[in-house]
């Protein structure tokens, strides 16, 4: 039913996007379509990393999938909440607390707890980072990236 309703109205949006007229087109759309697919990967990651880094810090029984989804989901659209409505120290420091209290409540931990699985999950996430611009050929690329920024 849903993808009948889709078929009936992509032809229309294609056409649309070709009047000059229309302000809403294929570059919006994809831009729209892009952020999305960027969001679920992103989500999926940090599923992933925060489970294997609670799993390595508080064990099986506290540390569920589940409770990992939860923290990156709320943890990503809190913290992109933060960077569009406050100044940039504030956000930082809100963030960095909200993701912490969030592991903590659903870990089910301590604050040194919560502090180890955010220091596990940030060295996770950099290595599967690094083992995957190895794998495409763009380390380089990053490198010379972050020594520009960091310059």
């Amino acid at each position: 039913m849903v993808w009948q309703q889709l078929t009936q109205i992509l032809p229309q949006i294609l056409i649309g996007a070709a009047k000059p007229e229309w302000h809403w087109g294929i570059r919006e759309a994809l831009t729209i379509l892009s952020a999305l697919v960027l969001f679920f990967v992103e989500l999926l990651v940090l599923t992933v990393v925060l489970y294997l880094a609670g799993l390595i810090v508080v064990g099986k029984k506290r540390a569920l999938i589940s409770d990992a989804f939860i923290i990156a989901l709320l943890g990503t659209a809190l913290s992109t909440l933060f960077v569009i409505f406050l100044p940039n120290w504030i956000a930082i420091l809100l963030i960095i607390i909200v993701w912490l209290i969030l592991i903590k409540r659903l870990y089910e931990t301590g604050w040194l707890g919560a502090i180890a699985v955010g220091i596990l999950a940030i060295v996770i996430y950099l290595a599967v980072l690094i083992l995957v611009a190895i794998a495409f050929g763009t380390l380089a690329i990053i490198i010379k990236w972050l020594t520009s920024i960091l310059v």
